[in-house]
């Protein structure tokens, strides 16, 4: 069972994945490369991909698996990752 801190590095990791992504001028970025890069177990990073889709942070298209396909930040996952830049915080409660 993943714990609640757990929960909050793997949705702060994928946060800064897509924003360093974002910075090299690649607005979204596939499953599979979140996967490879974060190291992170499918369930897990379906649960977490869904969580910031759902708090309106990012959007994703699923695979047929309910994995993700591909995710990109949205406006709102833009402000929010760029206040936490300028404030030194280390995002969503982490």
């Amino acid at each position: 069972m993943t714990t609640l801190r757990e929960r909050k590095t793997y949705r702060n990791a994928i946060l800064r994945c897509l924003y360093a992504a974002l910075e090299r001028n690649r607005p979204e970025i596939s499953g599979a490369a979140l996967r490879e890069q974060l190291r992170m177990p499918d369930d897990d990073l379906s649960a977490a991909c869904a969580y910031l889709a759902d708090e309106g942070l990012i959007t994703v298209d699923w695979t047929s698996h309910r994995t993700p396909a591909t995710a990109s930040l949205t406006h709102e996952g833009i402000r929010f990752m760029e206040g936490e830049e300028e404030s030194g915080e280390p995002g969503l409660g982490g």
